[in-house]
This record gives structure tokens, C-alpha cells and sequence, in this order.
């Protein structure tokens, strides 16, 4: 009996009576049917002979030699039959190696097409991802996520294992192997200026936050306490964030203008109808909305019991609030932090185009210059600081809940 079929005997053993044991992963299926067509009709690469001008699709089985693409219809092949497996912890390792083994990969095998352009056809040639790579590496870490998801490694090592997985993306990036794709060639020719921005980006996200965190609170503390007000304050929230980013930017304009002219002392503190001013002021007012419904949702979940037990006490309602409130609520209140900084990173990519910089300076500048690979510099690295911050935030949280919950049933 092979170690799949011993895992499939345990987890029949330990279904229910009477209920027919699932059969196959649907979502793996689906998603080695989209990797198999990626591969078949999708190109792998797109070849161009400079930065600006449009390319040329290049699919997997014409891009990769023989040996490459061998091993990526074995590796499609082995995540199809692991499809049709029963999922169990067997199946789900399987199918964590193979979608690990084909991301890198496919990584490495675009670097070395990438490599050999270069020398064919010259320094001005480009090489850059094509949809097809999109596509499989967009599904490799589909199936990674889900493989791990099943495995259930808990509220810690689940983010560690993210963690470990963008660090293994940055060894693969380190190794030089990556260097001549164009994505690499865009970085490498902004090296210095790339660490500037990212450092103008998380200023921005902080510098938003820490207006929007104590008022968003506040705002969300009021509208618990007085429950006649918090249609009111929910409601021009809500209008808030129905305003356009763009748009908030540029009705800033005006009045921080005239407010620098008519005081010096904000002027020369850097207030000025362009700039970080009013970028920081419009993603604070975005944080606003998700900053209180936090608040609201994070004490609405502290039990009526507790509060209670606790001016049996003689706690004052400060107490109550600090000693009571505050840490069994503060699980949800980081969720909600989790909503909030992912949003303003997100959003903060918007803010170049008011001078503010940021990893939006690269986005725009790419836009501006038909330069796809410098929009993807930007975009990409905005999004990995998001996925950076969702993935603390949701470990923080998740162990704070689990310290909670041991500490009531103890």
C-alpha cells in the first residue's frame, strides 16, 4: 500500500457513517485545465527588440528547450493526477511540492530564455513575462495557497510560510539568474532611486495612518457610544469614499494652496497644494470608513458578560475600557488595521500623480513611456508590501485570538 492510499484509509476511517467520501480537488482541476491551456496557447515569453516598441509572443513548447518543457508538461501531469486524488494530507503535500517546483521554474527558465536573447540578439533586446507565464505562475500559487490552506499549519506558521516563500522569491531574484529579463534591466537602471520611493511610499502609508487611526477611532468610539449619531457619521464616511481618488486630490489642491499663502509657517513646513500634503490628508480620509467600522465591529465583539462581571467589580467605565474592552476586542481591532493598511498601501500608488512620489512614480512614468515592465516595478512591489503587511497583521491577530480563546476556557 503506497503512503497516499494509507492516508486515504485513515481519513475514510475518520469520515462520518453513512456520507460518501469526496472524490477529487475541483479547484486543482480547474486550475491545472487553465495551466494546460497557458501552455498550449498562451505565449510563455514576449520578445522585443527595445524597451518601448511591442513584442513578440513566443510560446512555452517554441521558448523552452526540450528538456524545460518536458519536465513542465510532467510536473501539469502530476498536478492533474493528483486532482483526481481524494484530498487528504498526502495529496495536499504532493501538490504543495509540485506547485512550488513549477513556479521557480518558471522563474528561473524565463531568466535563462531572457539570458540567451540577450546574447543572440544584443543589449537593446528585451525579454518580458508573457500572459501564458502570468497564467501558470498566478496558478502554481493558487495551488500552493490552497495545499497549505488544507494542511491547516495554524495561525502562525500559515504566515511564516508566506514569509518563507516571498524570501525564497528574493534568493531567486539575488541569484543574478533573473538579471537580463526587462523587469530586472528596469530595476537595475533605477537601483537607487527604487529604494528612495519604496521609503517616500511607507513614509506616505504612515504618515496617513497616523492621522486616521486616532480619529477613525474616535469616530468609531462616539458612534458606539451615541448610537442616534452613527448614521450621520457612517454616512458621510461612506460619501467619502465614493469620491475618486484623483478626484480628492484635486479638490485638495486649492485649499491647501491658499492655506500655504496665507500662513508661512505651513509653508515652510511643507504644505503646499502639491506634494505629500495632500496625499497623506486624502488617504487619511479614505482610512477614515474601514478605521471606525473596525472600532465598532472590535468592541461590539467583547462580551456583554464581561463588561458586566466587570462593574460588578466597581470598575469605572475607563477601566472597563483599558483593562476589559480594549484587549478582548483587540484581535478584531487588528483585522480591521489588517483592511486599513492595505487599502492606504494600495492607494498611496495613486498619490504620484500629484508629486508625492512613491512606488506610483513608477507606475505613471511606465504609463507615460508605453514601458510595461516599469509599470509592473511599481505595481508589483506595492503589492508585495501589502501582502507583507496583510501577512503580520493576520498572524498578530490570529494569535491573539487563539491567547483568548485559551485563556477563557482555562
Amino acid at each position: 500500500m503506497s503512503t497516499l492510499d494509507g492516508l486515504d484509509a485513515v481519513d475514510d476511517e475518520a469520515a462520518p457513517a453513512g456520507r460518501p467520501s469526496p472524490r477529487g480537488n475541483r479547484l486543482l482541476a480547474v486550475l491545472v485545465v487553465a495551466m494546460a491551456a497557458a501552455t498550449a496557447f498562451a505565449g510563455f515569453v514576449t520578445i522585443a527588440p527595445n524597451r518601448i516598441l511591442s513584442g513578440r509572443a513566443v510560446a512555452a513548447v517554441d521558448a523552452l528547450p526540450g528538456a524545460e518543457f518536458a519536465i513542465l508538461v510532467l510536473i501539469l501531469a502530476g498536478l492533474g493526477a493528483t486532482a483526481l486524488v481524494r484530498p487528504g494530507r498526502g495529496a495536499d503535500l504532493v501538490a504543495a511540492a509540485l506547485a512550488g517546483l513549477l513556479f521557480f521554474g518558471l522563474l528561473f527558465a524565463a531568466g535563462d530564455i531572457a539570458t540567451g536573447v540577450l546574447a543572440e540578439r544584443g543589449t537593446s533586446a528585451r525579454t518580458s513575462f508573457g500572459a501564458g507565464f502570468w497564467i501558470l505562475a498566478a496558478a502554481a500559487l493558487l495551488v500552493l495557497i490552497d495545499a497549505v490552506a488544507r494542511l491547516r499549519p495554524g495561525p502562525v506558521l500559515g504566515p511564516l510560510g508566506v514569509v518563507v516563500l516571498l524570501g525564497l522569491i528574493w534568493a531567486a531574484v539575488a541569484s543574478g539568474r533573473l538579471d537580463d529579463l526587462s523587469l530586472m534591466r528596469e530595476y537595475m537602471a533605477r537601483r537607487d532611486r527604487f529604494g528612495v520611493e519604496i521609503l517616500r511610499h511607507l513614509q506616505l502609508v504612515v504618515l496617513a495612518l497616523a492621522i486616521a487611526l486616532p480619529s477613525g477611532g474616535a469616530l468609531g468610539l462616539w458612534a458606539r457610544a451615541r448610537r442616534g449619531v452613527a448614521p450621520l457619521i457612517f454616512g458621510v464616511l461612506n460619501l467619502l469614499q465614493t469620491v475618486p481618488s484623483i478626484a480628492l486630490f484635486a479638490l485638495l489642491i486649492g485649499p491647501l494652496t491658499g492655506l500655504a499663502a496665507a500662513f508661512p509657517a505651513l509653508k515652510a513646513a511643507g504644505v503646499s497644494g502639491i506634494g505629500v500634503a495632500p496625499a497623506v490628508i486624502a488617504l487619511a480620509l479614505y482610512a477614515l470608513l474601514p478605521t471606525a467600522r473596525g472600532v465598532v465591529a472590535g468592541f461590539a465583539s467583547v462580551p456583554e458578560a464581561a463588561i458586566e462581571a466587570a462593574r460588578g467589580m466597581g470598575l469605572s467605565d475607563r477601566q472597563i475600557l483599558v483593562q476589559v474592552s480594549l484587549p478582548l476586542a483587540l484581535p478584531v481591532l487588528l483585522a480591521g488595521l489588517r483592511i486599513v493598511l492595505v487599502q492606504t498601501i494600495g492607494l498611496a500608488v495613486v498619490a504620484a500623480l500629484i508629486g508625492a512620489g512613491g512606488l506610483g512614480a513608477f507606475v505613471f512614468q511606465g504609463l507615460g513611456q508605453t514601458a510595461t515592465d516599469l509599470v509592473l516595478l511599481g505595481a508589483l512591489t506595492a503589492i508585495a508590501l501589502a501582502l507583507a503587511a496583510d501577512v503580520v497583521l493576520r498572524a498578530a491577530s490570529a494569535w491573539l485570538a487563539t491567547r483568548l480563546t485559551g485563556a477563557r476556557t482555562s
